[in-house]
């Protein structure tokens, strides 16, 4: 093993489960939503506003025709992305507005 390779930090099951699970749909987020209520963690907090930001920047780029789908099929590749990260332990940041959403989204807490 390599001094250079990043080993992902241990989580439980649940927390696991709601990170993953908020990335199924906005139904999946809802339900990630109130089993996060009982079971609070910083990994699920992270991957809640995540993924809520890509929902939402899936939607508004939904309606501006053309353009906006083109764009959405790069948010699909980053959702991606991100569930895949999230099945090993780690958080993904979103490139460019990533940031955006740990900042707004912070009614999740």
């Amino acid at each position: 093993m390599s001094a250079f390779e990043i080993q992902p930090k241990e989580h439980n099951d649940v927390e696991k489960i709601v990170a993953i699970m908020s990335y199924l749909t906005i139904v999946g987020w809802l339900i990630a939503a109130l089993v996060y209520g009982k079971n609070k963690s910083a990994f699920a907090r992270f991957h809640l506003r995540q993924s809520l930001g890509l929902i939402v920047t899936a939607a508004l780029l939904s309606f501006i025709p053309l353009v906006g789908w083109l764009l959405n099929i790069g948010v699909l590749v980053v959702w991606l992305t991100a569930l895949y990260q999230t099945f090993f332990g780690q958080q993904y940041l979103v490139p460019i507005i990533g940031e955006y959403f740990q900042e707004h989204f912070d009614f999740i807490c």
